[in-house]
């Protein structure tokens, strides 16, 4: 008899910082073809099409966890050859809110543990701090890692290792 084989982890993926950097001046990073349309964001410029393939390589299913929302896939899955992808749809903002901000917890963090329900996930942002790690631990009986991204580089060769790793180790677990 053969074990039944596990669910992928989810991979929630914000677009500011990890994907498109931002924070240095423009003389710091390096542009892309083609240029974003008139009616488009002009940092689409920054977007390396190369992280394309190096998010498809990770062993997880991808989710649009960013506030393009639905324009992710209109935008940037072209770009960077990715099908459409799954977009987590935040909520409306609600009385705990005020506690969230009061306490540090990023507004995301709420909505993508609910929308996890119960799975593994990676949730890549360059947002994320303690008090958001301290929350899910507290919360999420399943593996997940609150993946920080520098905003000024985005997403590096050593953290697509790292979240790679991560993302395998997890499945065993």
């Amino acid at each position: 008899m053969t074990a039944a084989p596990k669910t992928l982890p989810l991979i929630y993926l914000d677009v500011d910082g990890p994907l498109i950097p931002f924070g240095l001046g423009p003389s710091h990073y390096r542009s892309f073809a083609p240029s974003p349309r008139n009616d488009e964001n002009p940092l689409l410029v920054r977007l390396d099409p190369s992280h394309g393939s190096r998010l498809r390589a990770l062993p997880g299913e991808l989710v649009w966890a960013t506030t393009w929302l639905h324009d992710a896939n209109d935008s940037l899955s072209p770009r960077l050859g990715l099908p459409r992808l799954p977009v987590v749809d935040w909520p409306e903002p609600s009385d705990s809110d005020e506690f969230d901000t009061r306490i540090g917890l990023h507004w995301k963090t709420r909505p993508l543990l609910e929308h996890a329900q119960g799975r593994p996930f990676a949730w890549i942002d360059d947002e994320i701090s303690d008090v958001d790690r301290a929350w899910v631990s507290g919360l999420h009986t399943a593996p997940a890692l609150l993946y920080r991204v520098d905003p000024q580089r985005g997403l590096t060769g050593d953290d697509y290792r790292e979240l790679d790793a991560w993302l395998r180790e997890s499945r065993r677990s």
